[in-house]
């Protein structure tokens, strides 16, 4: 299966680094978070990418172009038969990355369906270009197939983010400040999409997480793989600091590979 990512919104509530790159490209511990997520995928065996760029898509272009360059040792001959070497490899040569220009106003609903009229049918994985996990990618997809949904989203409990009370009438019976993770689940992202979903979708003004995913909750082809282990995105300069102090003190959760 070939996983879909989706890296072209404009990550206005992280302005201090998008201002200068599109968020997929803020870097954690020296490497994107765009590299951390789909370290992540090759992890359970899915290495062949496709990448719907938007804003400054170009950053993402030739942060893939000069792969090789940037993590080798090289040699270089300088005469008019010009020559480069080599000298070590890496993990990823397995990967195959398409890039994708799929507007730079597109939504999300828009950006999937030209993911997908590219590359053909069957089903794909997706997900964002700003949330990490330690969730298995390989039991999602096969508890997808097993429940026949035409998509099917990772639900988690993100960590609190402010105080919980526990309140009876106007009393208030229990304080937690910010508990480790809320009760209720969200939308975490990383979805197995069935190749009929494109049935679901219009156009590039449209926004995936409403209409689409709405219309299949009612008809009850929308399921939840269910994760109570780690899941952090990357909407504020808080959260970029966060996930890199865990990397920085090894103790990054999502590093599974």
């Amino acid at each position: 299966m070939k996983v879909i990512l989706l890296c072209g919104g404009l990550g206005t509530r992280l302005r201090e680094e998008t201002e200068y790159r599109p968020k997929p490209m803020v870097p954690i511990g020296g490497q994107p978070i765009l590299w951390h997520i789909m370290k992540t995928y090759a992890r359970y065996g899915f290495t062949e990418f496709v990448l719907c760029l938007g804003y400054k898509g170009e950053i993402i272009k030739d942060y893939f172009r000069n792969y090789l360059w940037n993590r080798s040792d090289v040699t270089l001959k300088l005469g008019r038969s010009r020559q480069i070497i080599y000298h070590n490899s890496h993990e990823e040569e397995d990967w195959t990355v398409t890039l994708l220009e799929t507007g730079l106003n597109t939504m999300t609903e828009g950006r999937l369906l030209r993911a997908m009229q590219h590359i053909g049918d069957e089903d794909v994985l997706l997900t964002y270009g700003d949330g990490l996990t330690d969730s298995d990618i390989g039991a999602s997809v096969r508890f997808h197939q097993e429940h026949k949904a035409l998509l099917t989203l990772t639900a988690v409990q993100p960590a609190g983010r402010f105080g919980e009370l526990g309140i009876d009438g106007a009393t208030v019976r229990s304080f937690q400040e910010k508990p480790e993770q809320e009760s209720g689940f969200i939308n975490g992202g990383y979805m197995v999409v069935d190749r009929r979903m494109r049935e679901y979708l219009s156009g590039d003004d449209c926004v995936l997480e409403r209409e689409p995913l709405q219309q299949l909750a009612r008809n009850g082809a929308l399921k939840a793989y269910c994760h109570h282990g780690f899941w952090q995105c990357m909407d504020t300069f808080r959260e970029f600091e966060i996930l890199n102090k865990m990397w920085d003190n090894g103790s990054a959760p999502w590093k599974v590979w």
